[in-house]
């Protein structure tokens, strides 16, 4: 059955027809340009929260690209380059992900872009497997310029390395031998720091530490500080810079002291922004105040004449448009509030051009090859294509927005770096550096606090602590008039050499005691004589002169000493069986002798072995009084050592050690014993007592305070000083006053122990002693008279009991009365010698 179809059917119907063709023409256009479209795939970081987010301000660069090489007909003529593209966060899985969708997924992508070191390293290795070329726009990773690695591989961005030599020239302008790394644990840096520390070591720079971290730089900031570190090249995404900066505060590691080098593609205001979402605990202030100075090393991103580049912009034009573009984004520009890869984005737009210009020399390569291949007709597994489009890349230069375009064999980009200053918050140009000319360009414009260009570590000066030359004078002065006033004894000693207080006292031992004061006074100058005065070759020749004189005066003022007292102990001790015993002043010297000939053996022998050699104490640093340099003290402090220097104190105070305590015990042994021979040994006795204290308190006193110069020599010198003042006080005192006060030796008086008797007394007592002697003798003779006698008469009574013993006794009367006679004579010389004699005697004695 037929339906009648009414007229408004028809006009509808007719309507219907109109919409069908416009839409079959509409389907028809896309469907010719479709065929006519370049595809390419873009991986940008943008929104991220680590690494390099610089998609947000590439990806409007490389729009504005595709916009201008769409409308240049010179360029890819009949066909239109399109960009699909995706985040990667700046993460290597993700952008994995996101490069495996841009292949699985319709249309076909001729080339890849792709920006952050690490997702580069990711897609760029992969790549190959589909026959890609990968242009990285912001990939700075010194491990990309691997060709074996990654032989597809190319890049706008320069490579990291292309810092190092800008540092290195740097370092070798402002003499800065001895650097510090900081670095984030990122294969972009880790590959950066090796090549830097390969080059600082063909330049003879030292790296005093290489401290690393992967996101809290709080410990490797603090060891930076442990090392001493100055001159600090700093190799971190900017995120992580905020926390190093902000550290670095903490820690002081700021100022007119230090020297930061940071990478130069941070953003111009990259210390104050995002400090709140980023939890950073540093102020604004803080934070400016910790970035004033550092020096930034980065390649050139923006080209630097106002020239029209290839796509008839120059590129403070690029930056205009560029503005533009980011304000329509919704980034304040106008506030200097740029998004991060800023820096980075004219790279990203010659990195576009880059694929038009290389498509476009491919295009005219496959058509003049008669091969009938066509460029949209690319697949993943044409080898030829691709190595058509490797060519042309490889080949391609141009002056770009950036400056100039080239790549080098390992595919990375040829460029100059440039060098700038923070200064007031603001980054300033201080020169260029052309790596491949070796040409540096300055202006001069560096500025440092305090006038001063920083100093790569801290200075230390070594000052040799010397004894205080007030205190060296006074001693000295003491020891130079001791030494006059021994002279001065010497020449008493000698002259009144007859006096019988003279005599008696041993004038030669006590001249010899008197040359060991004057040596020992001598070795008190010694003592003084340090860095101040003489060279350190000479300071150990002073050190042997200590040792010897010291050891030697000692030995000779307390042996002479020493002998006296001795000889008094023997004599006294032999006193009762020998009493006409008298000193003999050669076993005093031989005493002397052998003391003094111990000391030069041991002396010898150390001299010999084991000399005595300058070795410095070293104290911790101290700051300067007054000094504004980057200075500290060091303190050095001369010391008299040998290798096997305990040994040798060891011998040296074992022996005078064991010479004071048995000198102590005989000056003891004879406190109250006076005798002829030595009229001064109570003095010497007491001269003992003292010598003996100073020395066991000097000694071990000396040792503990040997690091206090002033302290120690004040402290030696003056138990030196004392003990020989007070050695000549005690000895020579009384002697002088004597002489003084009784010049013509009538009669000596009490100042002197055993003075009081006269020549003629003298011989008178010795004339007693004789006749003594005789009458002891003739004594001896009657007792054994009477005792034969008396035999005798026990023999006679035994024969002849019967006589009257009255007989016996008669016929002996005169003898018995001439013994009885004998008898009383010697009894009376015997009281008269004990009561007269003596008396005299006790005061000589």
């Amino acid at each position: 059955m037929c339906t009648k179809i009414s007229p408004i059917n028809r006009t509808q119907l007719q309507q219907y027809r109109t919409v069908l063709y416009l839409l079959i023409a509409v389907l028809f256009i896309s469907s010719v340009n479709g065929a006519n479209q370049l595809h390419i795939g873009g991986i940008f970081p943008i929104a991220g929260k680590g690494g390099w987010q610089g998609g947000q301000a590439c990806m409007p660069a490389a729009k504005l690209a595709l916009q201008d090489v769409n409308e240049n007909p010179d360029l890819l003529p009949g066909f239109n380059l399109t960009l699909h593209s995706n985040d990667s966060e700046c993460e290597p899985g993700l952008g994995a992900s996101v490069m495996y969708n841009l292949l699985y997924n319709a249309p076909q992508k001729l080339m890849l872009l792709a920006g952050c070191s690490t997702v580069c390293t990711t897609v760029a290795e992969a790549a190959k497997m589909w026959n890609l070329v990968v242009l990285c726009y912001g990939a700075s990773s010194p491990a990309l310029s691997d060709r074996s690695r990654f032989p597809t591989l190319f890049r706008t961005h320069p490579s990291a390395t292309v810092h190092n030599p800008t540092r290195i020239k740097l370092m070798q302008k402002f003499g800065w031998s001895r650097v510090a790394i900081l670095q984030q644990a990122e294969e972009v840096f880790i590959s950066t720091v090796e090549d830097l520390e390969t080059r600082c070591k063909d330049a003879g720079i030292e790296i005093v530490t290489r401290q690393s971290f992967l996101s809290d730089p709080t410990d490797a900031v603090r060891n930076l500080r442990r090392q001493d570190a100055r001159i600090i090249v700093g190799l971190f995404y900017v995120v992580a810079a905020r926390r190093v900066l902000c550290e670095m505060y903490k820690q002081q590691l700021y100022g007119r002291a230090y020297v930061w080098f940071f990478i130069g593609w941070y953003e111009d205001n990259w210390y104050e922004v995002n400090l709140k979402n980023e939890n950073i605990s540093c102020t604004k202030e803080q934070m400016k105040m910790a970035a004033e100075g550092h020096l930034t090393t980065e390649a050139l991103m923006w080209n630097q004449n106002n020239q029209k580049t290839i796509s008839g912009m120059s590129s403070e034009d690029f930056r205009k448009r560029l503005n533009a573009a980011l304000i329509v984004e919704g980034y304040d520009i106008s506030h200097n509030r740029y998004p991060e890869g800023y820096q980075e984005a004219p790279l990203a737009y010659d990195a576009v051009w880059s694929v038009a210009l290389a498509f476009n020399k491919t295009m005219q390569r496959l058509s003049e090859q008669n091969s009938g291949k066509n460029l949209k007709d690319f697949t993943y597994t044409d080898k030829e294509t691709a190595n058509a489009i490797y060519a042309a890349m490889n080949s391609t230069q141009f002056l770009g927005v950036s400056g100039v375009v080239a790549f080098s064999s390992q595919g990375d980009r040829i460029a100059l770096t440039q060098i700038e200053q923070m200064v007031d918050g603001q980054y300033y140009k201080l020169g260029y550096y052309d790596t491949q000319a070796d040409n540096l360009t300055w202006f001069n414009k560096e500025k440092w606090d305090g006038e001063k260009v920083p100093q790569d570590r801290t200075i230390v000066r070594r000052v040799l602590r010397t004894v205080s030359l007030p205190l060296f004078i006074c001693m000295s002065t003491i020891s130079s008039f001791g030494i006059l006033v021994a002279i001065a004894l010497i020449v008493f000693n000698i002259w009144h050499r007859h006096r019988r207080v003279i005599q008696s006292s041993h004038p030669v031992c006590n001249t010899i005691m008197l040359f060991g004061v004057i040596i020992c006074l001598v070795s008190v100058i010694l003592l003084g004589i340090d860095g101040q005065f003489i060279t350190a070759d000479n300071y150990p020749k002073v050190c042997q002169a200590r040792a010897w004189i010291l050891s030697t005066g000692f030995t000779l003022a307390y042996g002479a000493m020493f002998s006296k007292v001795w000889r008094v102990h023997r004599f006294t001790t032999k006193t009762k069986t020998d009493p006409k015993k008298k000193v003999e002043p050669w076993k005093l010297y031989t005493m002397v002798s052998g003391l003094l000939t111990v000391d030069l053996v041991i002396l010898l022998t150390w001299q010999m072995q084991d000399p005595l050699q300058r070795r410095l104490e070293t104290f911790p640093l101290e700051d300067p009084i007054s000094s504004n340099d980057d200075v500290k003290i060091r303190p050095e402090l001369e010391h008299c050592e040998s290798h096997n220097n305990s040994v040798w104190l060891g011998v040296i105070y074992g022996f005078k050690g064991l010479i004071l305590v048995f000198g102590l015990f005989l000056a003891y042994e004879t406190r109250s014993i006076k005798v002829k021979q030595i009229n001064d040994s109570r003095y010497v006795g007491m001269s003992i007592y003292n010598v003996v204290v100073l020395c066991l308190i000097t000694a071990p006193v000396a040792m503990v305070i040997a690091s206090q110069q002033d302290a120690s020599f004040a402290f030696v010198a003056l138990a030196v000083i004392f003990c020989c003042f007070l050695s000549m006080l005690l000895i020579f005192v009384p002697k002088v006053i004597e002489v003084l006060r009784h010049p013509k030796d009538k009669v000596e008086s009490k100042f002197s122990n055993d003075t009081g008797i006269s020549k003629e007394d003298e011989e008178r007592y010795q004339k007693l002693i004789s006749e003594n002697d005789d009458l002891q003798k003739l004594i001896a003779q009657k007792e054994d008279k009477i005792r034969l006698l008396k035999q005798r008469l026990t023999e006679r009574e035994s024969k002849n009991p019967a006589q009257p013993f009255n007989e016996s006794l008669n016929g002996n009367t005169a003898g018995g009365v001439q013994f009885n006679r004998s008898a009383s004579v010697a009894l009376a010389q015997k009281q008269w010698r004990n009561s007269e004699i003596p008396n005299r005697r006790n005061a000589y004695d």
